[in-house]
């Protein structure tokens, strides 16, 4: 960029902000959009305000997971795919689509244990990662005990609930695993989707994680943050890479993003997983929408883009209020870059019509 970060951020805001007044914006227009249930809350919260200034609802959002909503963008099936994970560069041109983030937020592991209270119950990774590979069976098991003096165990099988779709959150549970289990790494390593052990309850949806984790007694489970706080679920507090236990929130994961490269250059497609930090909380993320480069319905891709960056310029105080984290400057920078690549099927450069004055 030729000029200051925040002077473009200026400029991008005037000029995003006259394209989004009353008389280019049509209320009876919606905007279609689908994947990760742990961005969902924000969302939500998201349209219901922006629907405000428009006098009618403009989100149809289906919260189907990561991969299926990924895979509706790839079919054309919805104006936005919505995923915890961003495509690698290969993907992204074979499906001709640009990616960029919304907001941090964090996966958070929770149980369902008698006389247990939230983040009562302490964990590191390597325990946490044993658990779900089958070897450590019993909440007494004297793994568990040891990080937990004190603290009354049952000795009760220990009820492992995981996701069954494919699934952001899974994936960055999984990479937190994989950075500090060697056995996990081996095993499973890294992907969206899993072939969970014998006996494992498997659900689909956060949302289902969080009901089948209330309901069923001796259970852990892993879940993104919000459902913690909405769905009053005892979470865990975990061991960070500065060998601190910590509780999940939103200055953890602001902690996290401020020790990688989303904070000191901008880049996004970094991982937030198991970085430095006496506060930070190890199993961070971001989310993120991917769009077509090159739409053949370029209204709707305008009117997506349109929300998208009326997020960006006014919905930090409700990102915070939905309990995530609003992006570093820096990388909201980054996202209009990616967003200013937007074109319809005759040549218009859509998001650079949004984005105004910003150069490069």
């Amino acid at each position: 960029m030729t000029r200051s970060l925040s002077s473009a951020l200026v400029a991008l805001a005037a000029a995003a902000a006259a394209l989004m007044s009353p008389a280019l914006t049509r209320a009876a227009d919606s905007i279609s959009g689908a994947g990760s249930s742990a961005a969902a809350p924000v969302y939500k919260i998201w349209a219901a305000e922006y629907a405000r200034g428009q006098g009618a609802a403009v989100l149809a959002y289906e919260p189907i997971g990561s991969g299926a909503g990924m895979a509706k963008i790839n079919k054309r099936e919805v104006d936005f795919g919505a995923s915890d994970v961003i495509a690698n560069a290969a993907d992204l041109k074979k499906n001709d689509l640009v990616m960029f983030p919304t907001v941090i937020t964090g996966v958070v592991p929770v149980v369902n244990l008698a006389h247990v209270g939230p983040n009562a119950l302490r964990l590191t990774g390597d325990v946490l990662a044993r658990i779900y590979l089958g070897q450590i069976a019993q909440w007494d098991a004297p793994e568990i005990a040891a990080l937990n003096p004190g603290l009354k165990l049952p000795a009760h099988p220990i009820r492992v609930v995981a996701r069954a779709d494919g699934s952001g959150t899974t994936y960055h549970f999984s990479d937190y695993l994989s950075r500090v289990s060697p056995a996990w790494k081996e095993k499973y390593g890294v992907a969206s989707h899993f072939d969970w052990v014998p006996g494992t309850l498997a659900v689909k949806g956060s949302g289902e994680v969080s009901k089948t984790v209330r309901a069923t007694p001796d259970s852990i489970g892993y879940i993104d943050y919000n459902y913690t706080v909405d769905d009053d679920l005892a979470a865990i507090s975990m061991k960070n890479a500065d060998g601190q236990f910590v509780t999940a929130g939103v200055d953890g994961f602001r902690e996290a993003a401020m020790h990688s490269p989303w904070y000191a250059t901008g880049d996004f497609s970094a991982e937030l997983n198991a970085l430095p930090g006496s506060k930070t909380w190890p199993i961070t993320m971001g989310t993120y929408i991917a769009v077509p480069r090159v739409s053949a319905q370029s209204e709707r891709t305008e009117r997506a883009l349109r929300f998208i960056t009326w997020a960006y310029l006014h919905g930090d105080a409700l990102a915070r209020q939905a309990k995530f984290v609003p992006l570093p400057e820096k990388v909201q920078a980054s996202a209009y870059r990616e967003i200013a690549k937007v074109s319809s099927s005759s040549g218009e450069l859509l998001g650079a019509k949004l984005m105004g004055n910003l150069v490069n």
